[in-house]
């Protein structure tokens, strides 16, 4: 990551189109905590993509160095939180509206 302050975008693609992002920034006055927002995109996504996207966020360099977690997740992205869920621990999910809010420790 080239500056703490700059979130880094993460894109699954499925031939040239974007199936799901996410937006990681590392937060240095929180201990090292990485917050992220998942966005799958409109439409049709195909299974996995979602899982691809936790996937590549939590194999992250810096995120990997991190201790905590934070996530935005859409409400009903099953296939994502559960990734969340299996790669974390001391996870955490409440509802914000029509997001759930993710807080986890990353495993090591």
């Amino acid at each position: 990551m080239t500056s703490p302050h700059e979130p880094r975008h993460v894109e699954v693609k499925v031939g040239e189109q974007t199936v799901a992002s996410a937006e990681v920034t590392l937060c240095e006055q929180t201990g090292g905590t990485v917050r992220t927002s998942l966005y799958p995109s409109a439409g049709h996504t195909p299974p996995g993509s979602r899982t691809r996207l936790v996937d590549s966020v939590l194999d992250l360099p810096e995120v990997r160095a991190s201790e905590r977690r934070e996530a935005s997740v859409p409400l009903g992205d099953t296939e994502a939180l559960q990734r969340l869920r299996e790669r974390t621990t001391q996870t955490v999910t409440r509802p914000a509206g029509s997001t759930a809010l993710v807080d986890a420790t990353i495993r090591p």
